[in-house]
């Protein structure tokens, strides 16, 4: 198994967060986390990167013990994440944002990812924070994968986006997953991660209230009722 957490919990003061979560994510696997806004799902991952402080439990990556490493080691490890609001160099052009995701492996193949992204290569020398919403998103998957990630975490990537521009992302999304990247997902939109991943996580109120094969949710009454709007 590429990542353990077990028995996760994250407080914010008497707030719990995250209350006892337990889930894994095999090599090779497209797996999503939902639920509604609050529910968790992003202390979850944030979590899972060292961003935040754990009251409880114990996360394994690669059969490492990573509960309290250093975040900025992780990205060396090949665990690399794009956060909710994608987090760009807003200042730097295109092409030193990709250079900044290659720092932590020493060196990535920029040109494979104007191949993947050709829009971000038309705009090479353009200010990251000139571009637009669903551009923004895009380089931000570029630059995490200029970082060879094994394990690509994901927060929220259709968020503030264009419904024309959600359908591209979650299409990239696919395509990463296809040429080997595990992915763990974070969405708010279900039905669009639940159509894209083997398994599924549904999250409430902190805690993991279903689990099982993606397709078996999308079928699931009660996930129908409160996710997809049925």
């Amino acid at each position: 198994m590429l990542l353990e957490v077990r028995n996760l919990a994250v407080h914010y003061g008497g707030i719990h967060a995250v209350a006892g979560v337990d889930l894994d994510v095999a090599d090779g696997e497209l797996v999503c986390l939902i639920g509604a806004n609050g529910a968790g799902k992003t202390s979850t991952l944030k979590a899972i990167c060292g961003l935040v402080t754990t009251k409880n439990g114990v996360i394994r990556y690669d059969g490492e013990d990573i509960s309290h490493a250093p975040v900025h080691e992780l990205p060396r490890k090949g665990l690399v994440m794009v956060p909710e609001g994608r987090g760009i160099f807003a200042q730097l052009t295109v092409e030193e944002n990709l250079a900044m995701g290659a720092y932590a492996q020493g060196g990535g193949d920029a040109a494979a990812q104007y191949g993947r992204f050709p829009r971000l290569a038309e705009r090479r020398r353009q200010i990251a924070g000139t571009l637009s919403g669903g551009e923004q998103q895009m380089l931000a998957l570029a630059r995490a994968l200029m970082a060879k990630p094994k394990l690509l975490l994901l927060d929220e990537p259709s968020m503030g986006l264009a419904p024309m521009m959600v359908a591209k992302i979650f299409e990239l999304v696919r395509d990463i997953a296809a040429q080997g990247v595990t992915i763990f997902l974070v969405e708010q939109n279900a039905r669009l991660a639940l159509e894209i991943s083997q398994r599924g996580y549904v999250m409430e109120s902190g805690a993991i209230a279903l689990t099982g094969r993606s397709a078996e949710l999308l079928d699931n009454p009660r996930v129908r009722e409160a996710y997809l709007g049925e």
